[in-house]
């Protein structure tokens, strides 16, 4: 049984679940879909297009599934999909789908942290930690495991990889690749992520690998020459796969 405030608004087209707090002044828009055991404090905004899964909590003042900010955005039906037990802080905006995806994805276990802000058509992975007042521009993709710091501003299009650390206050126009810390200003490779990796349960013996495979990348002038000397270098891993894959694919450049 669901606990909605009588403060709050819920349209009689809203699908929710089971068991979820609606806390006084939420407004529940149509054409929302929410799952089971989810908490919404006070003065949350559940706007068209949601679907939302279960066990997330929405602080106050958080807005989903909003307007997308784009001029090129005519009114198509587009949605805001959120995952399962994720943590959605004060004041966080999350814009929907646009006709070039039709879908800002969000997945499970992230932790968004106050005022910070998901554009557009936006692909967020699963377990990120995302900091205060980080701005996402529309189109941006994070891998799984990214910690982005806050105030860290992204341009759109950016894709950013797992396992990242990425300096408050940064900002980038181009790719940054996994496993790495990215800071500095203007913003550059900084080492590989040693104790992010460490408490994800990397070996010794795979992080050395990727500290190695990243020296010989960002040794040569051309990327592709790194690519390939890591090739003949080391068997082929999944964790180089990945790295070889981003970079190969990368449309914007990785940082240097």
């Amino acid at each position: 049984m669901n606990q909605i405030s009588p403060l709050a608004f819920v349209h009689p087209d809203a699908q929710l679940g089971d068991n979820n707090i609606i806390g006084p002044f939420c407004y529940i828009d149509k054409n929302t879909v929410m799952g089971d055991n989810n908490v919404l404090q006070n003065s949350v905004t559940i706007n068209y297009g949601a679907r939302i899964g279960n066990n997330n909590e929405i602080f106050p003042g958080a807005s989903l599934s909003t307007k997308p900010q784009d001029l090129k955005f005519r009114g198509e039906d587009s949605i805001c999909q959120i995952g399962d037990n994720n943590s959605i802080r004060e004041n966080v905006t999350i814009s929907r789908g646009t006709a070039s995806k039709g879908t800002t994805l969000v997945g499970n276990n992230n932790l968004l942290m106050e005022n910070m802000h998901v554009a557009h058509d936006c692909v967020i992975g699963n377990g990120c930690i995302i900091g205060n007042s980080t701005k996402f521009a529309g189109e941006v993709v994070v891998d799984d495991n990214a910690i982005i710091s806050a105030t860290v501003l992204v341009h759109q299009f950016v894709h950013i990889g797992g396992y990242v650390m990425i300096q408050g206050g940064s900002r980038t126009s181009q790719d940054i690749p996994p496993y790495i810390i990215a800071g500095k200003e203007p913003i550059r490779y900084a080492g590989v992520n040693l104790i992010g990796l460490r408490r994800r349960g990397f070996s010794n013996e795979t992080i050395t690998q990727i500290h190695d495979a990243y020296r010989i990348l960002y040794s040569k002038g051309v990327l592709a020459e790194g690519i390939e000397e890591i090739r003949k270098t080391f068997a082929a891993t999944p964790e180089l796969d990945y790295l070889i894959d981003f970079v190969t694919n990368s449309k914007r450049g990785i940082i240097r």
